[in-house]
């Protein structure tokens, strides 16, 4: 992933066709270590080709597959008789839960 991240930046500032060299300046700029045979390999199959539309087709191909799940299925709906006495106490229970998960009970916040 190092390798088509630097090939990318490098497509982006305008080199088209990066060579081997420039991906390993590009990663040495910031302390990385290029492993020879995956740069080797990803400019051979990338040899050639438009970065632009191998990413659109890549694109496309991503769209057909299933991500997440459909879901859980809905909550059942409280009885007929009751129902709203029901919900005010499921309100008042998420209240208590929201004041007991807030950070200022504990003293300190997690990007103090």
């Amino acid at each position: 992933m190092k390798h088509l991240a630097a090939y990318l930046l490098l497509g982006l500032g305008g080199n088209t066709s990066p060579s081997a060299s420039d991906v390993k300046e590009v990663l040495e700029s910031v302390g990385i270590e290029a492993d020879e045979d995956r740069l080797e390999k990803l400019l051979s199959e990338l040899k050639g080709k438009d970065i632009n539309e191998l990413i659109s087709e890549g694109s496309g191909k991503l769209a057909s597959v299933p991500s997440g799940g459909s879901g859980g299925g809905a909550a059942g709906g409280g009885a007929a008789t009751g129902g709203g006495a029901a919900a005010a106490e499921e309100k008042e229970e998420e209240k208590e839960e929201e004041k007991e998960e807030s950070d200022e009970d504990m003293g300190f916040g997690l990007f103090d």
